[in-house]
């Protein structure tokens, strides 16, 4: 019986073979799969894994290496695996994770898992690569998966790669077919793909790739960012990114910044430069400056980098990028990094690498980006309006403007409220820059400003600590936004109103004049909106003026200030003109009879008529009977006066007024320059004995009251052009420098009986009136102090009697000086005195006045001696003249271009010397004054020439010499004066500190220029460098004929400031050291053939001493000349002689000279390179100048002996110690290396410092002896140094190993003379056996009395 066939079998057994069949068709991939715990899914299902991935792995990696068919169970394995994957929804499934059991973790995808296995990894990279162009076109279609990006990430963050390089290479051939968006996800993927080892190779390609592909750069500097790169790699990269940052886009442009800025190291950091010059800021939007401010606060050392290897080495100017980057550092909290900012961006304001335009720029550009830094802007602002640097302080300025034109309403608050606070400061500057800002504010934006008037309205409350010019300017800030917008501005109107009147009704003088000034210029913002207005505020001033000349003459001067200012309506002022030239007429100016008749103190005359040969009904001012009226009337008076303090200043208003009436021409008012004053009698002068103290007083008066009409008629005549009025101009020049000649002798002939406290007349009013008051003191005084201070030295007890050669030389002077002063007694009759202490009752000369100085000057010995204009031609200048127009010029110099000091003190007071006498020049800049004197400098020049010349001529008509037949006193006087004081005008001028800001580059080329022209033509072409040359050369074509010694010194000065300007002067050190010593070794006599000498003399000796000495070549060596062969022909000579090598050293100028070479030489020596171990050629030449400088210092030690007064002592004591110091810091470490291989040298040198420091020894104790503070003062610190000196010795010599050669003994005490000085033993001793004798003659009881307290005296000192 046969069985069943197999074709009826159970549904089961046909399942069965359902599976079996789809494993074989499947393979070991499927089979080993299921076996380790992973079951595939179908139709797009994902894949099961029923076990932890790590078993996985384990579990497969178990069964491969088990088959019997290994290993070509592998190549069977990889084939089911490529066909399984052949699907693409199989594939995805096996890209995504694998969907655990319930408990299971999460478990990564297959392919996943199979890439961490080594004996798959190949196979499986090698089918991934491959598929990523099937799926990189169409990534889009598969339903928001992103193929090619996950095929990617699967092969991130292997533990292990086996062939990295393999990976890299089909990864960048991927690269080179793959679009862009699949590039970016595979170069950014590089880092977490590729091990270290692969890192530089990929770099090279990806470097290559951004030359190609710009549209990579951001993925390409990413990658790079997180490879590892070697450093000469990273270098060649960051040169290919810079090169192509003017190729990138706008939106990359952070990204190449960040990774230039990342990259750089200190050492690299000049390459920022070239990233800084590429990059084009100005068409940046605000987005990249944002990014680039996170980049920068996120870097650890960027800020360091830029601010103290990059950006101060910048040359040129700086851009945009440099202000926002400084900003962005400054921002940030660290300390550094605001200091280092604000440091930077001083100095280069300082420099004018930062200007105004390029802030424009900035603000302009990127206003929103600003508004960020606001904070930032408004503290650097601050810093530097604060700066004493006047270079910085117009930055700060700008920062401040540009803050309030370009922000919103908080930033202008925020800045209005700083500059008021700068206001309120009380710093004369700062204040000074902070009116300015906010009128200029107020000028420009009136209705933004309006809205903050109530916080300028509070400096009013500040005024008392404002000078004129600030009060000036806050009451025109005030007014312009009262007046500006009226519409806003009613109530500030009404507040200013009830400020004026109030001040102008107070009886403080102080008070009344601030009212003055707030309501002239309340009247120039007034405008034309209301005559009748304008009217009655002026009406109101006048009356609350009556009584008190100097607020009348105040209002005047205020008033015709404003109408110069081209401000005031032209209604108003037609008004004022017409007002003022009647009330002038009537007050000041009478008709020209045969007689003057009224009851006068002292008689009259009518004098300085210069149109006498015109008709008889003529007009003179009435200035005698006006002060002798005014000295008359009670100070009750409350009645309106005429007062002669107004004439000056009402005559100012009217000149004004005319001329703006009639554009300039003066013809309606041209009388009064050539019209007579009605004074008295001048030659009542040279009797003023007769005079009784009232009379002199008027007499006085009435010279100060001529002078200041003539001063203020220049003023107003000065610009006229005709020959006729020029040359009266020229006549009261005369008329003024007559007159001052008068004035002197008036003011030093006050007899004893007469207390000295008279006060001239005010000529400027808008300061204190005490303050002015402070007249200087007669020269009688100082010489009783001198006598008084002589006559204490003398009664000293331990002065010697004649050892002091000094002191005896300085007797000598005396007495000489006052024989020379009675000689001229006897010669003029009467003392003088300067009146360089008057300024202040002095009426101010306008600029325009020293155009006067384009005139020529006088010929010698020319027949017009009387310089009688009306017969020349020529409009000349004489000597006086041209010196009073220089010293005037060189005052005003010096007040506008000479540097505050940069102390900043708030709320101080400025004495009367310094600002009173100079409001007219307020109105000016620095730069104004500076280019009007340049206009000037052609003339200048000229007079510098023909004083050369003068001086010339005389030389060789008296053979030579000074005091000759040719010379005359008088004349030789004032053009030596004339000479010096041009000098000092020129090197003011060219101190001046605004030349070296870049936009006054081109005047102080143009100020050379004019000066090289005098000996090159064509001096406009040459460069910096040779305009100096040049005019260095003819500067010192003036060394043969300079007349004093002052002026011999401000040419060496002229010279020095004018080198400055090429840089380093190191070019004409030798000229400069040739020709100090031609003037230090020139004898320096007067017109009367008398040597020179004084302070000022003495002084001026000591600069140009030190000028010698500090650019000659060896300081040593002239020091040694000097001492060693002067000092010894000085000692030789006669009492009154000088050495003959240098005849300016004489027993009256030793001091000088010994303290000139005692500072110099211990400034060389602290110029010797401390000693260490090094070439010995460098050794033995330090050894040498130590040598030199030891025996100098040992010559003027020992002068002590000679010279032994007690300046000479105090100065050996003071500068001996410092040299000493100087020795033992770098002499000494210098001999410990160098004692071995020069002993002979050592030694020698040691011998003779031991000498020096023996005989600083002997005058410490004449100090002592002597009990003089001043000396003893400087024993303890110099005895301190005199022991360090010999244990540092010893430490030497112990070093070297020959300490037996160091022994020590008592020194004894010596004076200057070498005797020995008995100590306090040996004087007791002596005083012992006196008493011993006196205890023999006297009873046992006395005895024993006294014998007790002289042995407990003897054993406390022992």
């Amino acid at each position: 019986k046969k069985s069943r066939p197999t074709g009826s079998r159970s549904r089961g057994e046909v399942q069965e073979d359902d599976e079996q069949v789809q494993e074989e068709s499947g393979g070991p991939f499927v089979v080993m799969l299921r076996a380790a715990g992973v079951t595939l899914g179908q139709a797009g299902t994902a894949n099961q894994i029923a076990v932890d991935q790590v078993v996985f792995q384990k579990r497969l990696q178990q069964k491969l290496l088990r088959s019997p068919r290994y290993p070509g169970i592998l190549q069977d394995f990889n084939a089911g695996m490529e066909g399984h994957m052949e699907d693409p929804e199989r594939f995805r499934s096996c890209l995504l994770p694998c969907v655990p059991n319930a408990a299971s973790s999460f478990q990564e995808s297959l392919l996943r898992m199979l890439l961490g296995m080594d004996l798959l990894q190949n196979s499986v990279i090698n089918m991934l690569v491959e598929k990523v162009p099937e799926f990189m076109l169409s990534s889009g279609d598969d339903g928001g998966l992103n193929v090619p990006r996950v095929i990617i990430n699967q092969l991130k963050w292997l533990d292990r790669v086996l062939d990295s390089k393999e990976l890299a290479t089909k990864l960048m051939e991927l690269v080179s077919v793959a679009p862009v968006e699949v590039q970016r996800d595979v170069i950014t993927s590089l880092p977490e793909i590729l091990d270290d080892s692969q890192h530089n190779d990929v770099a090279r390609e990806l470097k290559a790739l951004l030359l190609e592909k710009t549209q990579l750069t951001v993925a390409i500097l990413d990658t790079l960012s997180s490879l590892n790169l070697s450093s000469a790699l990273l270098a060649e990269v960051r040169g290919v990114v810079t090169a192509t940052l003017t190729a990138v886009q706008l939106d990359d442009l952070p990204v190449v910044v960040k990774f230039i800025l990342h990259s750089v190291s200190a050492s690299d950091a000049y390459e920022v430069s070239d990233l800084r010059l590429k990059l084009e800021l100005d068409q940046w939007a605000v987005s990249p400056v944002t990014v680039k401010r996170r980049c920068v606060r996120s870097l650890k050392h960027p800020a360091e980098v830029y601010l103290t290897q990059f950006l101060p080495t910048l040359p040129s100017v700086l851009q945009v990028i440099d202000v926002l980057l400084l900003l962005i550092l400054h921002a940030t909290n660290a300390n550094h990094s605001r200091r280092g900012a604000e440091r930077l961006l001083r100095l280069k304001a300082r420099a004018g690498l930062i200007t105004e335009e390029l802030l424009q720029r900035t603000f302009k550009g990127y206003a929103q980006v600003m508004r960020g830094f606001f904070p930032s802007i408004r503290a650097l602002a601050q810093s530097l309006l604060r700066s004493p640097d006047t270079a910085v302080v117009p930055f700060g300025g700008h920062m401040y403007r540009l803050s309030f034109i370009t922000f919103d309403s908080y930033c202008q608050q925020e800045v209005v409220g700083s500059l008021v606070a700068h206001v309120c400061s009380g710093v004369g500057g700062e204040v000074d820059v902070a009116l300015e800002l906010l009128c200029g504010l107020g000028a420009e934006h009136p209705s933004e400003m309006v809205l903050y008037a109530v916080f300028v309205k509070g400096i009013l409350d500040y005024m008392d600590h404002l000078t004129p010019r600030q009060i000036r300017r806050l009451f025109q800030v005030l007014s312009r936004l009262a007046f500006g917008a009226p519409s806003l501005g009613c109530s500030i109107q009404d507040d200013m109103h009830i400020v004026i009147r109030k001040q102008l009704s107070s009886t403080v003088p102080k008070y009344k004049r601030i009212g003055i000034m707030g309501a002239v210029m309340v009247v120039g913002s007034m405008g034309a909106e209301g005559s009748q207005s304008v009217t009655a505020l002026l009406e109101l001033v006048t009356a609350c003026s009556v009584g008190c000349p100097e607020a009348a003459a105040l209002c005047y001067d205020e008033l015709a200030n404003l109408v110069l200012s081209n401000i005031l309506d032209p209604t108003v002022q037609e008004w004022i003109g017409k007002s003022v030239l009647e009330d002038f007429q009537d007050d000041f100016v009478v008709d020209l009879g045969p007689q003057i008749t009224g009851s006068l103190p002292l008689p009259a005359c009518v004098l300085f008529n210069l149109d006498e040969e015109e008709s008889e009904g003529g007009i003179a001012v009435n200035l005698l009977p006006l002060l002798a009226r005014e000295n008359s009337l009670g100070n009750g008076e409350v009645l309106r006066q005429v007062s002669a303090v107004c004439l000056s200043p009402f005559f100012r208003l009217l000149r004004v007024c005319e001329e703006r009436q009639h554009q300039g021409d003066l013809e309606e008012i041209d009388a009064l320059l050539g019209c007579p004053l009605i004074l008295t009698d001048l030659a009542v002068v040279d009797k003023l004995e007769t005079l009784t103290k009232a009379e002199r007083e008027l007499m006085c008066s009435l010279l100060f009251t001529a002078i200041n009409w003539f001063r203020e008629v220049v003023n107003g005549f000065c610009r006229l052009r005709e020959t006729e009025m020029k040359m009266k101009v020229m006549n009261r020049l005369q008329n003024i420098t007559a007159l001052q000649t008068m004035l002197e002798t008036t003011l030093a002939g006050w007899p004893p009986t007469f207390s000295p406290g008279y006060i001239p007349p005010l000529a400027n009013f808008d300061g204190d009136a005490s303050e002015a008051a402070s007249v200087p003191t007669s020269s009688a005084q100082p010489s009783r102090a001198k006598k008084a201070g002589k006559k204490r030295k003398s009664s000293s007890k331990t002065s010697p009697e004649k050892s002091d050669v000094l002191e005896e030389s300085e007797e000598t002077q005396q007495k000489e000086e006052k024989a020379e002063k009675g000689k001229k007694g006897e010669k003029e009759g009467r003392p003088s005195v300067s009146l360089g202490g008057y300024r202040p009752f002095f009426r101010e000369l306008d600029m325009e006045v020293l155009s006067v100085l384009q005139c020529g000057l006088l010929p010698r010995k020319a027949p017009d001696t009387e310089l009688n204009t009306k017969e020349r031609e020529e409009v000349l200048l004489g000597p006086a003249e041209l010196l009073f127009l220089l010293e005037d010029l060189q005052a005003k110099l010096e007040f506008s271009l000479t540097a505050a000091p940069a102390k900043r003190v708030p709320f101080a007071k400025v004495g009367p010397q310094r600002s009173v006498g100079f409001s007219h020049l307020h109105q000016r800049s620095s730069k104004e004054v500076a280019s009007y004197c340049i206009q000037l400098l052609p003339s200048l020049c000229s007079h510098l020439e023909g004083c050369h010349n003068h001086f010339q001529t005389v030389l060789s008509e008296n053979g030579g010499v000074v005091d000759g037949p040719a010379t005359d006193p008088l004349e030789h006087q004032l053009l030596s004066s004339a000479y010096q004081l041009l000098l000092q005008v020129l090197n003011t001028t060219f101190s001046w500190s605004g030349f070296s800001q870049p936009g006054h580059r081109s005047l102080l080329k143009s100020a050379l220029a004019l000066l090289a022209s005098r000996l090159k033509e064509g001096a406009p072409d040459l460069t910096l460098e040779q305009l100096v040359r040049h005019g260095f050369d003819y500067l010192l074509n003036l060394r043969s004929t300079v007349p004093t010694l002052g002026a011999a010194l401000g040419l060496c000065q002229l010279l020095a400031t004018v080198t400055s300007r090429a840089g380093p002067a190191a070019a004409y050190r030798e000229q400069t050291a040739s020709l100090a010593r031609g003037f230090l070794t020139q004898p320096w006599v007067n017109a009367s053939g008398e040597r020179e000498r004084g302070q000022k003399f003495n002084e001026g000796l000591q600069t140009v001493l030190g000028i010698y000495l500090e650019h000659v070549d060896d300081v040593l060596t002239a020091v040694e000349e000097i001492a060693g062969e002067g000092v010894a022909e000085l000692v030789n000579a006669a009492k009154d002689a000088s050495s003959e090598t240098w005849p300016t050293l004489t027993r009256q100028t030793f001091l000088v000279f010994y303290k000139g070479m005692l500072w110099e030489l211990e400034k060389a020596v602290k110029r010797i390179p401390a000693g260490k171990m090094s070439d010995s050629f460098e050794v033995t030449v330090k050894l040498l100048t130590w040598n030199l400088a030891v025996r100098d210092f040992h010559i003027l030690v020992n002068l002590v002996k000679v010279f032994d007064g007690r300046p000479v002592v105090n100065a050996c004591l003071k500068f001996g110690r410092l040299f000493l110091d100087a020795f033992l810091r770098l002499g000494m470490p210098l001999l410990d290396h160098s004692f071995k291989k020069h002993k002979e040298d050592v030694q020698s040198l040691l011998k003779t410092f031991q000498l020096s420091t023996r005989q600083l020894h002997h005058m410490c104790g004449h100090s002592k002896i002597r009990q003089d503070t001043s000396l003893t003062n400087h024993v303890p610190a110099l005895k301190k140094s005199l022991e360090v000196f010999i244990y540092r010795v010893k430490a030497m010599l112990t070093l070297n190993n020959c300490q037996e050669a160091f022994w020590t003994g008592n020194l004894k005490n010596r004076d200057l003379k070498g005797e020995e000085i008995l100590s306090q033993q040996a004087r007791d001793s002596e005083e012992e056996q006196e008493e011993e004798e006196q205890l023999e003659e006297q009873d046992e009881e006395q005895a024993e009395e006294e014998v007790l307290p002289m042995f407990e005296s003897l054993s406390s000192r022992v």
